[in-house]
């Protein structure tokens, strides 16, 4: 077969390092000729992911799409859609995902439990809702990785809110944030990977480390699986689906958000689970049985992200150390260039004992990290 990925960042760079173990001849659009995936494919393409007429040409001739982030162009997959090309999620699925206004609007018109929100157009809309703080400010399409997203928890937070078209969200009193990773095949099978519990940077607004299998009640598991799989279901399409949720102090389950792609939450599933995230979707793409999610081994992901003040070439200070440690996995995903917040790789970490996973994660959170390189 021959597969196309929009997007070539880190999650493209993992999917083609699975693409490796199957027949499967692989092409990346994206517009960095030097960005992670570039030089694992087996034909890259500078383009626009953005662009239709980009987007267009590169699928024409291609058997399959998926995407490795949502910012691309649906109009353009679904014309290739229509003339044959399989798209891995639906154009459908992504129009209703990439926009934040209408991904909420979907949870509610399916009875998907989450939070209260209002729609705002602009900056002087919000300054009418002072009521409804505290409140998450989420512009409707454009944000990525914390961008795009800010809190409002009182009336002189107004000014950092949008001035554009955006969903504004009623804060949750949050115990804990969840994510969980949903397989959809086209024969309608479905597997589910087990929780995972993410703890999230506050300044920065994404990701810092995360443990798996989650540690959360039997009975809230339970429903924060059903959700998960009902709202996939809802979609009506095969690929692979993170699911970001808040369990609130009084154990009830809030859908967040959800990606329809290989996500940040499970990049342990590389070593820790029978079946990586990644290898799932291959199997998805190709017609194969879904694989098996249980984990081998409990597991903690450490992102590693350019320090504050840091901007030029990349130098990963304590790197050494971080080998020593027993089932440590590192992964650098062959970014040049550091800048504060940017996400430079991974590590994973595994350990039967949970006291001793978050002990070895905080370990590995201060040996590890990116400065600028002066020698180079």
């Amino acid at each position: 077969m021959k597969v196309g990925i929009l997007g070539g960042g880190q999650l493209g760079r993992m999917l083609l390092q699975a693409a490796a173990n199957y027949t499967v001849e692989t092409y990346v659009l994206e517009n960095d000729p030097e960005c992670p995936a570039a030089h694992l494919c087996h034909h890259f393409t500078k383009g626009d992911i953005t662009n239709y007429d980009a987007v267009y040409a590169f699928g024409k001739g291609l058997d399959a799409i998926t995407i490795e982030i949502e910012s691309v162009n649906v109009d353009a997959l679904e014309k290739l859609q229509e003339e044959g090309v399989t798209i891995y999620p639906s154009p459908a699925a992504i129009r209703i995902i990439k926009n934040k206004i209408v991904q909420k609007q979907f949870y509610k018109d399916n009875g998907i439990p989450s939070s209260e929100f209002i729609i705002t157009q602009n900056r002087v809309e919000i300054e009418a809702l002072s009521d409804f703080l505290p409140a998450v400010h989420k512009i409707g399409e454009g944000g990525y990785d914390g961008k795009g997203v800010q809190v409002l928890n009182s009336t002189s937070d107004l000014v950092y809110a949008f001035d554009a078209p955006s969903v504004l969200e009623k804060k949750v009193a949050i115990q804990k944030e969840i994510a969980l990773i949903v397989a959809m095949h086209t024969n309608g099978s479905a597997a589910i990977y087990p929780a995972s519990e993410m703890m999230v940077n506050p300044a920065l607004n994404l990701l810092d480390y995360q443990v798996s299998p989650a540690l959360i009640p039997e009975n809230v598991l339970w429903v924060a699986e059903a959700v998960a799989i009902k709202l996939v279901k809802a979609l009506q399409s095969p690929g692979l689906f993170a699911i970001e949720m808040f369990i609130d102090i009084n154990g009830d389950v809030w859908v967040n958000e959800t990606a329809p792609r290989v996500h940040n939450s499970g990049h342990h599933t590389i070593e820790a689970n029978h079946c990586s995230q990644y290898d799932m979707l291959w199997r998805i793409i190709l017609g194969y049985p879904l694989g098996n999610t249980a984990p081998i081994l409990p597991a903690a992901i450490i992102n590693i992200i350019g320090a504050e003040g840091h901007s030029g070439p990349a130098h990963y200070e304590g790197l050494h150390e971080v080998l020593k440690i027993d089932n440590a996995f590192v992964h650098l995903y062959g970014k040049k260039q550091t800048r504060p917040g940017r996400k430079m790789g991974h590590i994973t970490v595994m350990h039967s004992s949970y006291h001793d996973l978050t002990h070895k994660a905080n370990k590995i959170k201060n040996l590890l990290s990116v400065i600028t390189d002066t020698k180079a």
